[in-house]
């Protein structure tokens, strides 16, 4: 058997599908991870099946000699849910287009604006004072009139799925081209697909945006409006387990993995503290507006002027007791499945209220914070987007390797453990 690898810290992230002739090929579909046993382990239950011809001799730059064992997967997967007679996926996310909503995402330079049904932007804002806007912008894709069409299509028998955090995943895509011209590409017009994906807890927030080639484009929506469809719910994959065993003397595992899981153990130790002395603070923004995010005391919304100075908007303050009471009526933390069936805090959300008052509502602000665990190269890289799914009530993500380390210890209300 021919395999390639693709590595990242001792773990692979590959899958297995059928080609028509039914001999497995590799994909992205179903995850697998290396397991460094001894010389006595006991197979996994659950997952792939294992033959012993079904393997592989791994030797790495140091001369380290491993046999690997591969799971055998089957091809066939029956889809075993009963007859679905409600309406189809395009109907479920009807009302967001005709909304006209937009959603967004910031990153360190650019901002993305994902209006769906209509176009999906990405752009970048620069002022100085007492002169105008300048903006750099790209259209990654528009929809037009005739596009739309996709509304009216039944729903196929096979839903598409993509891996996706570790997890395969059901999406609907929507495709948008006629984008701005590409000069990478013989000035061909920008493209994009936008998968959207059930989660029943979401707000139409971004959860991804990818180049997957050059000027072609993938955005993952996470959305509560197809959840009403079986086809769509999440569905949790088991992850496939590679087992490498050590030959001729070799280490239990690679040095260079241990030696770089060191390394990253050091970088990843969180920069929190929960000393007054030190704020947990981030700032992030571009265009007009940035946000400032002071952990455990308050979400601001700024604007900084040489000549006038600092323009600032309280979008929340943080109360103990608000929180609880918030909590006990909404979810303050979720999981995802670790690779042996246990639950691991994914994201925790607190609730900040008690913001300057609104002058379109009359009612103070308030913003739910989102902490995620984001795996990075950069152990210090922040994410951050601002979301307002009603008028002066937001969401707003954070997303960083230094969140990784402690959002297990949060409690039922999503309370965290912060090391000095």
């Amino acid at each position: 058997m021919r395999v390639s690898w693709r590595w990242f810290l001792g773990l692979i992230w590959v899958g297995v599908s059928a080609t028509r002739a039914g001999s497995p090929v590799f994909s992205d579909e179903i995850p697998f991870k290396i397991r460094w046993p001894g010389a006595d382990f006991t197979l996994a239950t659950s997952g792939g099946l294992y033959k012993e011809d079904d393997y592989v001799i791994m030797t790495t730059a140091e001369k380290e000699k491993y046999k690997c064992l591969l799971p055998s997967l089957s091809s066939n997967q029956e889809d075993d849910m009963k007859e679905y007679s409600g309406p189809s996926p395009a109907e479920l996310l009807e009302p967001l287009f005709k909304q006209s909503s937009c959603s967004y995402r910031i990153e360190s330079y650019w901002t993305y604006e994902v209006c769906h049904g209509k176009h999906v932007r990405q752009y970048h804002e620069d002022k100085e004072t007492g002169q105008k806007i300048n903006i750099q912008e790209y259209y990654l894709g528009t929809m037009k009139k005739k596009d739309s069409d996709f509304l009216k299509l039944s729903v196929c028998s096979q839903v598409p799925t993509k891996n996706i955090e570790g997890q395969l995943t059901p999406y609907y895509p929507v495709e948008m081209g006629h984008g701005t011209q590409c000069s990478l590409r013989q000035n061909k017009p920008r493209f994009t697909t936008v998968l959207y994906v059930c989660h029943p807890e979401a707000k139409h927030e971004i959860l991804t945006i990818a180049e997957v080639i050059t000027c072609q484009y993938e955005v993952v929506v996470l959305t509560p409006l197809l959840c009403p469809h079986p086809k769509y719910r999440f569905k949790s994959s088991p992850v496939n387990d590679i087992f490498c065993q050590a030959l001729g003397g070799s280490p239990l595992r690679p040095q260079s993995l241990s030696q770089l899981d060191r390394e990253q153990e050091e970088l990843l130790k969180p920069s929190f503290s929960s000393s007054s002395e030190r704020d947990q603070r981030g700032s992030r923004g571009v265009g007009w507006w940035k946000y400032e995010f002071c952990y455990g005391k308050h979400v601001h919304q700024y604007h900084e002027d040489k000549e006038q100075g600092k323009n600032i908007v309280v979008v929340g303050s943080w109360n103990t007791e608000d929180h609880i009471n918030w909590a006990k009526k909404n979810v303050a933390r979720s999981y995802h499945l670790k690779d042996d069936g246990a639950q691991k805090v994914k994201v925790v959300s607190h609730f900040y209220g008690h913001g300057d008052v609104c002058d379109l509502t009359g009612k103070p602000r308030q913003v739910i914070v989102k902490l995620k665990c984001k795996e990075s190269e950069s152990p210090h890289a922040v994410t951050v987007y601002m979301l307002e799914p009603q008028t002066c009530q937001y969401v707003l993500g954070v997303e960083s390797p230094v969140i990784c380390k402690i959002l297990d210890t949060a409690d039922e209300n999503g309370f965290l453990s912060i090391p000095s």
